[in-house]
């Protein structure tokens, strides 16, 4: 009878069931350690993202200074009335596209449909900027969607005519 009784009651003096909880380190993270820890990594994830969307916003909102170089485009005797040249602007690897729609009228705009970037091309024939990707079509005079899948005007490079010469000075920020 004694053998039954030393074997019916455990070895220590406890009745918590959860006793071995501590042992040996078995659960160092409980759950408001791993609640504390999620929350704590979540708000250094957002602190960390702060810069980013305060640069974000002041490109966004038109407050930050975009000093674009001035570069020559051509020169007026080289583009007649209703044709278009392709140039590259502000950077090396931005195309552009100078539309000549009159006599000292010119209209320039950044060269990738605003939809999915695919190149936009001159339509003399119909005077329209045409996407041939998704049949996106664009106003000439103001770069705004006529037709087909895109939302947004296309950017206007700011243009310069001084005597001979066409020069880029600038892109035009979207008006909200």
């Amino acid at each position: 009878m004694e053998n039954n009784k030393k074997n019916s009651t455990p070895p220590f003096d406890e009745d918590n069931y959860t006793h071995n909880i501590e042992k040996n380190n078995e659960r160092s993270l409980d759950r408001r350690g791993f609640m504390k820890t999620l929350v704590g990594a979540a708000g250094l994830f957002a602190v960390s993202t702060l810069p980013w969307g305060a640069l974000a916003a002041k490109e966004l909102m038109g407050l930050g200074e975009r000093n674009e170089a001035i570069k020559k485009i051509t020169d007026v005797q080289s583009l007649k009335v209703g044709e278009a040249i392709e140039f590259a602007y502000p950077k090396e690897h931005d195309s552009a596209l100078l539309i000549r729609l009159g006599e000292g009228k010119y209209k320039a705009y950044q060269n990738a449909c605003t939809h999915l970037k695919c190149p936009v091309f001159w339509d003399g024939n119909d005077q329209q900027l045409v996407c041939p990707c998704h049949h996106g079509f664009f106003d000439v005079a103001t770069g705004a969607p006529t037709a087909g899948p895109p939302r947004r005007p296309l950017p206007e490079i700011t243009i310069d005519v001084e005597g001979s010469e066409i020069f880029a000075t600038g892109v035009k920020r979207y008006e909200t």
